[in-house]
């Protein structure tokens, strides 16, 4: 038995030991005993405006940082985060969702505890089916090696993790009798041989080989490799849209997204007329696929993710990702002559036209891909935030997130927040529309507070114009607000209200220089006015 440790206590140390440094959430009565501990500890409480916003954080530290905690109360806040963790489930983002809980013995002495919805399991078996390990801390004996478990499935896996701690056991010393045994899955070693050895065959004897790279580089931390595979090889590389920035964009051998019919068409017929498209680390969803519109034939391709290896026809079990990856990039591929094609990788060029033009979206997005730099992040919402951005030239890898397969609106804002805490060097370019603004915008409160300093770019259109372009109504209408004068009801932070291109000009040029907080740059744009990228992509949805 090792030395005692309280539950609450040990659960904290073990997050700093798997590089947390920074913990999201919103206080309740139930989690307020762990929320001090957390303050007493080396980790940070950044208290946010509401539990949507630090999920969102959360998530956005979890995919720079590797992983990433949210803490709240019962019921009225765990609820309140099932959508993020929602999404770091089906987006591979590991997240720890810490709730506090009733006591244990205050459940059998008063079963109607508010904020209780139906048993007080309820929360637990909703968590279950949103994240891939759940527990709750209800017993010393077995506390520890619950942790454990969860994180290591967490790290593993690569998505969120449930841990309910009870208020009256927060402080209750956890016992160990076990020695901690979480074993790497690895691979079946003839497997992965024979998996390589047909790969080899493909790759080498093909003409034009392609890969197409997606999110889960990102998630395992396999961006080194994959430009070891591409500069041993010259074998050009694009990525999908969940992707985007899994390689540095600057990469001679980069192309571009690809997107099935309606993205780039000098990128999609590179890729579907190669005669062999090695796709890693892809999820093929309708986004990724350019709403299926993809020709990516199978016999074509080696399919290499974290759930399946398939190559051609033939689908090896026992083989992980990782292994596979690494192994393919050590194997004796054949180094070829660097070929891009042209017309495929987009230069930035912008020059102001007419300083009293109205702007336009693509006229904005044109100007934003110039304004990037090699410490900017860019963070997309969904919709033309997400759309006008992709063709955007990031200078460096892992520079760019969204949230382009569970689409969830509000994400960009109080993620700049998590991706500051995690990379402070880094200043977040968030791009945003209206609608999904007034749903987290807010928590432009909680990053002025912290010291967060990102460029928001809200694209303000009167209301949700990617619904506009699939069935139109006044249900996708909402309140004009001023947005460029939130500054003025937080106190922090500078606005700046954009309608012309020279207006655009001055307010990037003075956003670059305020370094101390954020600043709001509200363009104005036609309520029909969109890039040609989100037309493509509603067309499709329709």
């Amino acid at each position: 038995m090792t030395t005692e440790i309280t539950i609450g206590e040990y659960l904290l140390q073990q997050l700093h030991q798997h590089g947390v440094r920074h913990i999201f959430g919103v206080p309740g009565d139930f989690v307020l005993k762990f929320m001090t501990l957390i303050e007493q500890s080396e980790l940070e409480l950044i208290n946010t405006c509401d539990e949507q916003g630090a999920g969102f954080a959360a998530d956005a530290y979890a995919r720079v940082q590797g992983l990433a905690a949210v803490c709240v109360t019962y019921g009225v806040g765990g609820l309140k985060i099932a959508n993020t963790t929602a999404q770091g489930f089906a987006e591979l983002s590991p997240v720890v969702v810490i709730s506090g809980a009733p006591g244990i013995e205050e459940r059998l002495r008063h079963p109607l505890i508010h904020h209780k919805v139906r048993e007080f399991d309820t929360q637990k078996k909703v968590f279950e089916e949103l994240t891939v390990a759940s527990t709750v801390l209800d017993n010393p004996d077995t506390a520890l090696e619950e942790i454990d478990r969860v994180l290591a499935a967490a790290l593993r896996f690569k998505r969120p993790v449930y841990i309910e701690i009870p208020r009256d056991m927060v402080m209750v010393p956890g016992r160990r009798y076990h020695t901690p045994n979480h074993p790497k899955a690895q691979s079946d070693p003839e497997t992965l041989q024979a998996a390589i050895k047909e790969a080899l065959t493909l790759i080498n004897n093909a003409k034009q080989p392609v890969i197409l790279a997606g999110e889960e580089i990102h998630r395992f931390r396999l961006q080194d490799v994959l430009q070891e595979l591409i500069r041993k090889t010259n074998i050009p590389v694009a990525a999908t849209i969940l992707g985007k920035s899994v390689v540095d964009e600057d990469e001679p051998a980069y192309l571009g997204i690809y997107q099935g019919g309606i993205g780039q068409q000098n990128v999609r017929a590179y890729v579907e007329s190669s005669d062999c498209i090695i796709i890693l680390g892809v999820m093929m969803t309708d986004m990724n696929l350019g709403i299926y519109t993809a020709r990516l034939e199978r016999e074509r391709c080696i399919h290499a993710f974290s759930e399946k290896l398939s190559i051609g026809y033939h689908v090896y079990e026992d083989v992980q990702f990782t292994d596979f990856m690494n192994a393919l990039a050590t194997a004796e591929l054949s180094a070829r002559e660097l070929h891009c094609p042209p017309n495929c990788k987009l230069l930035p060029t912008y020059k102001v036209q007419d300083p009293n033009a109205p702007v336009t979206a693509e006229r904005l997005f044109a100007r934003l891909n110039t304004f990037l730099g090699k410490d900017t992040i860019v963070i997309a919402d969904v919709g033309d935030a997400l759309f006008g951005a992709a063709d955007f030239s990031v200078h460096r890898s892992a520079a760019f997130l969204s949230p382009a397969y569970y689409a969830s609106l509000g994400f960009a804002v109080p993620a700049a927040i998590g991706v500051q805490k995690a990379q402070p060097q880094l200043r977040p370019l968030v791009l945003v529309g209206d609608g999904a603004f007034q749903m987290t915008g807010i928590e432009l409160s909680t990053a002025a507070r912290f010291g967060c300093n990102p460029i928001v770019i809200l694209l303000n259109n009167g209301g949700y114009v990617t619904e506009r372009y699939i069935i139109d109504g006044s249900f996708n209408d909402i309140l004009p607000w001023n947005y460029s004068r939130l500054p003025e009801l937080l106190g922090k932070g500078r606005g700046f209200l954009v309608k012309t291109e020279g207006e655009l000009e001055v307010a990037l040029q003075e956003a670059a220089l305020h370094t101390e907080s954020f600043c709001i740059l509200e363009v104005q744009l036609g309520k029909m006015d969109a890039s040609a990228a989100l037309k493509r992509v509603a067309s499709g949805l329709v």
